[in-house]
């Protein structure tokens, strides 16, 4: 739920307070679910006729979608969530003067850039790639970008992943333009993105590798894994995994995605610990569903390993018996965030293993809590409050074996505002530089400025 006011004529025609008519209007965007807004007349009317009472056109044209950027407030400032209209395409200083290139971007969240000498010109957003749809407002928004800033592409960048759409666009353009490209991991992204949006030195001699706690809910690895719960050193040409989420069972791929309570009984089936029948996920799966389930992981059939942070809050989410099924994207994190308890400051441990992050101490004391009564918001506070000391914890570790003292937050968990003004501030209690996003989002809407800076470091 977001609040806006009135910002241009039209919305003050449809505020003006007249008897019988509300003042407060509840507004959303004209789109099909997972669609691209519509911006012509006739394509609204085909596409949302069946959903509306009546039109209120305008005789002038739209020339460009743009959906309306969301931001939120953490530590007096704004933090972008979406940039898009009133953001996007203002420029972006880059610490290099850059061929021109365009990158392509992520899946999900999608935007694009284009870059040239010193600048770097990111898209508004474009949103989730899984449609023809919202695949043709990409390709259209890179015409009226290259046609607006007179960007002819000398390179392409693109996400690792091979399946991806928008590595494919990439590609196919590469291949027929004869365009070198340049494929770059998910989480060296966004922390080469966190590092341009603080305009950090390109040059290795003027500043030291950077750690980067890249916390989200997915992102292609080199090991072909789903990553997301990652602790890298590097800068941007290059970088080391130093950390990683215990890898767990993603049971049925996305419907783990859309079931937290089968994260849930992922994580404690990864953890060794048994699938009481009292647990909120054990009451929410059906034993068909469970067996299925439990054979999934024990075969490897249709589980693929990740380290995800998204799915480590999913679970927790569902644990806490506060989110079992998701109707909408971070649905689960979200809630438990909101029910934390901001006066709590216990917290629950970790087991670190070589480079491998063990949170099976944390399920067991999280669930003894449970099982003692402790409430939902105390124990919720007490799970954000163990991932914001265990990224102190694994930046301290990293210093005292690299001397590194800069620490980049980047990636679609760091959204949580309830997280992020916790591990901040304990970050620079201990003397830790901590570069968080400032003018693009940390979630994927800021993979295409990574990926664009990943490529000019990289020679042809």
């Amino acid at each position: 739920l977001g609040f806006m006011l009135p910002y241009t004529p039209l919305h003050l025609l449809l505020t003006e307070l007249a008897p019988g008519f509300p003042e407060v209007l509840v507004m959303t965007s004209g789109n099909l679910s997972e669609e691209p807004i519509a911006y012509q007349d006739d394509d609204a009317r085909q596409r949302l006729g069946e959903l509306t009472d009546a039109f209120l056109l305008h005789d002038r044209p739209i020339h460009m979608r743009v959906d309306d950027s969301v931001a939120r407030v953490v530590n007096e400032k704004p933090y972008l969530v979406r940039r898009a209209r009133g953001y996007a395409p203002d420029s972006i200083l880059l610490p290099l003067s850059t061929a021109p290139t365009l990158a392509t971007g992520a899946e999900l969240k999608n935007t694009f850039c284009l870059a040239r000498e010193g600048y770097a010109f990111l898209s508004h957003h474009i949103g989730d790639l899984e449609n023809y749809e919202t695949l043709r407002s990409f390709e259209e928004g890179i015409r009226h970008f290259e046609r607006l800033f007179r960007v002819q592409p000398q390179r392409i960048a693109c996400d690792l992943h091979p399946d991806y759409l928008a590595t494919r666009y990439a590609q196919q353009r590469a291949q027929f333009e004869g365009l070198p490209i340049t494929a770059v991991q998910h989480h060296h992204a966004h922390l080469a993105a966190c590092l341009a949006d603080n305009g950090w030195p390109v040059d290795p001699k003027d500043t030291e590798p950077v750690i980067g706690l890249c916390f989200d809910g997915t992102g292609y690895g080199t090991d072909g894994a789903i990553w997301g719960g990652e602790v890298l050193l590097g800068g941007y040409q290059s970088f080391q995994r130093r950390f990683h989420l215990a890898y767990v069972p993603l049971p049925g791929g996305d419907q783990a995605v859309r079931k937290p309570a089968r994260m849930a009984l992922s994580h404690l089936w990864a953890a060794g610990i048994d699938w009481e029948p009292d647990l909120p996920p054990m009451q929410e799966l059906c034993y068909e569903e469970r067996t299925v389930l439990k054979a999934q992981m024990e075969r490897k059939i249709n589980a693929p390993l990740t380290s995800s942070m998204g799915r480590f809050f999913d679970a927790a989410s569902a644990l806490m018996g506060v989110r079992q099924k998701a109707t909408y994207e971070g649905q689960a994190a979200i809630e438990l965030e909101t029910l934390a308890d901001p006066a709590e400051t216990g917290f629950y441990p970790f087991e670190i293993h070589e480079d491998v992050i063990d949170p099976a101490p944390l399920w067991e004391a999280l669930l003894a809590n449970w099982r003692q009564g402790v409430t939902i918001p105390v124990l919720a506070a007490r799970f954000h409050n163990s991932v914001a000391r265990l990224a102190v914890e694994l930046c301290q570790k990293v210093h005292l074996e690299h001397g590194s003292a800069a620490a980049a937050l980047s990636g679609g968990v760091w959204q949580n505002r309830y997280l992020l003004e916790r591990a901040v501030p304990a970050l620079e209690k201990e003397g830790f530089r901590v570069l968080v996003h400032h003018q693009v989002p940390t979630n994927d809407g800021c993979i295409a400025l990574g990926q664009v800076m990943v490529a000019a470091v990289n020679p042809l």
